[in-house]
């Protein structure tokens, strides 16, 4: 029986249950299905050539032995196979390949195979964010046939665009505009036919990435502009119910002296953001739309793993997905300082609350990765919590592990991507460091390059501010195509610069007897770097974010 069969014979109860119901499970329960799960996958990873290949002749048996014989992975360590789609050495046959961006100016893309029990997982994980994203409180929710959904997704074959599959294949929803002629658009074109139909039927659900759903939400205003004969027009088009909610929200923003909001024209069930730097965005898409978004978290190679509750108070981990592994921060520092260092993890029921981890995952249901470091942050906020009523911890999105820096979901920044930028350009940068940092206005996330130039180079010495802000923007462009998109999809430049004198990374390394690493450094130590420039008598030179 698939969904829209349980939501025509009202049996909210049993789906409630069957979707929402981990979130009873208390910590026994959730490890007995963790790990019963885990040696189910062992038999089919360890057996298969990829595993047999990352164990080396090692024969786990036992959980223990999982965790101790095979070493923590990242994503070289099946790129031959995957990159080729070797479907001979995986331990279950793909129906699916799902791509993403591995890291600009080295690697394009990375692929990831789906198989037929991990589609299935999803599909019923997507349904119970799209059930938690109405809910209000345990055991209700929304949900009526006919529904109508926002496409602010990437189709595939990147990961979101499984959930119009996944949707469509267990309840009638319709997708403004309709998948198949999304998949042909324009972001910009998508963006104008979604609001277009949307002011016909209305939206109840909008699934985005929090950055996109906030752009895309700003467009909304534009309905509210134009000749008189352009609203004419637009009367013309809209359904009676939308056109008297139309003339009031026109009403009542003249009165307030503001722009339209969406939240004046549509009345979402549902609102769903996923991908990083949400909680940037989460404030501002609340106050456009009147609800705040539930987050959920989903990526390439772990699939959907997280989703808040109706409190909005914390993610928690879908049992079924993926089995989970947490590296203490303090372990992940350490492998950083010195990579033959391999770091000890705890499993969910050993997490500390406060304590912030690197995740690492072994993908279930036949998937090819285990042990995988995906690359995420997260912190535990708690192992239980009273206002859901949950018994089972619940954790908050951080960001990228250190050495990549990510802004608004698009970009995967590395030292590799920034050295192949500035070998590209021409200028003759000596030392740099990277951050990613946050405007003071708005939150929003930049990438802050410090940098010093030769004092040998002529070019070096008559270089400007617009001279090194437009070559390092475009050799970014080039290098990471996810960079342009920040500027043509999001119309962002996220580029600031600081110029340090000459001498000022040599007197931090003399001054304080520290060298730091290129991407992320702590805080404190950038702020220090720049103080030096103070005891090689200099200033710095310094530009806002354009």
């Amino acid at each position: 029986m698939i969904f829209e069969d349980k939501l025509k014979n009202r049996e909210y109860e049993r789906i409630w249950q069957e979707y929402c119901g981990f979130l009873d499970l208390d910590m026994e329960q959730y490890m007995k299905i963790q790990k019963r799960l885990l040696e189910e996958q062992m038999h089919l990873w360890c057996n298969c050539p990829l595993g047999k290949r990352i164990l080396n002749g090692k024969k786990p048996e036992t959980l223990e032995d999982f965790r101790n014989m095979v070493p923590l992975t990242t994503y070289e360590d099946y790129a031959d196979a995957l990159l080729l789609k070797k479907e001979e050495m995986l331990p279950d046959k793909p129906i699916i390949w799902i791509q993403t961006t591995w890291e600009g100016g080295k690697h394009p893309i990375k692929v990831a195979p789906y198989t037929k029990g991990m589609l299935q997982t999803y599909k019923t994980n997507v349904l119970a964010c799209m059930i938690l994203s109405t809910s209000t409180e345990k055991g209700k929710f929304d949900i009526e046939l006919g529904d109508t959904f926002l496409y602010a997704l990437a189709p595939l074959p990147y990961t979101t665009g499984l959930i119009p599959l996944a949707l469509t294949d267990e309840m009638d929803v319709e997708f403004l505009p309709h998948v198949d002629d999304a998949v042909k658009m324009s972001f910009s074109e998508r963006n104008k036919k979604g609001f277009k139909m949307g002011m016909k039927k209305g939206i109840d659900f909008f699934f985005g990435l929090g950055s996109v759903a906030y752009y895309v939400s700003l467009s909304v205003a534009k309905l509210s502009e134009g000749s008189k004969g352009d609203l004419l027009k637009k009367a013309f088009s809209m359904s009676p119910t939308m056109l008297l909610r139309y003339i009031k929200a026109k009403q009542i923003c003249k009165k307030e002296n503001r722009d339209l909001k969406p939240k004046d024209l549509f009345k979402l069930k549902g609102f769903v953001c996923a991908g990083t730097d949400n909680r940037c965005y989460k404030d501002d898409l609340e106050d456009l739309w009147g609800v705040r978004p539930i987050e959920v978290f989903s990526g390439t190679e772990p699939s959907c793993i997280g989703i808040e509750t109706w409190t909005r108070n914390g993610l928690y981990f879908f049992p079924d997905t993926c089995f989970y592994e947490f590296i203490p921060e303090k372990e992940m520092e350490r492998n950083l300082i010195d990579p033959s260092y391999k770091p000890r993890t705890v499993l969910m029921d050993e997490v500390v609350p406060g304590e912030v981890y690197e995740i690492a995952i072994t993908v279930l249901k036949g998937g090819a990765f285990a042990r995988y470091r995906v690359g995420d942050m997260y912190r535990c906020l708690g192992l239980t919590n009273r206002e859901d009523e949950t018994k089972i911890p619940r954790f908050e999105y951080i960001d990228r592990i250190p050495t990549v820096i990510d802004i608004a979901g698009f970009t995967r920044i590395s030292e590799n991507s920034i050295s192949s930028v500035f070998n590209l350009s021409g200028l003759d940068i000596q030392n740099w460091v990277a951050l990613k940092e946050f405007t003071e206005d708005k939150g929003r996330p930049y990438l802050h390059l410090y940098v010093e130039m030769s004092p040998d180079s002529i070019v070096s010495r008559a270089v400007s501010k617009e001279l090194l802000k437009e070559h390092l923007t475009i050799y970014f462009k080039y290098v990471d195509q996810d960079y342009n998109d920040l500027k043509r999809i999001l119309g962002m430049d996220p580029l600031e610069i600081t110029i340090l004198r000459c001498g000022t990374f040599k007197e931090y390394e003399i001054s304080t007897g520290k060298q730091l690493r290129h991407i992320n450094p702590p805080v404190h130590d950038v702020q220090d770097l720049v103080r030096t420039q103070e005891q090689v008598g200099r200033s710095v030179r310094r530009w806002p974010l354009a």
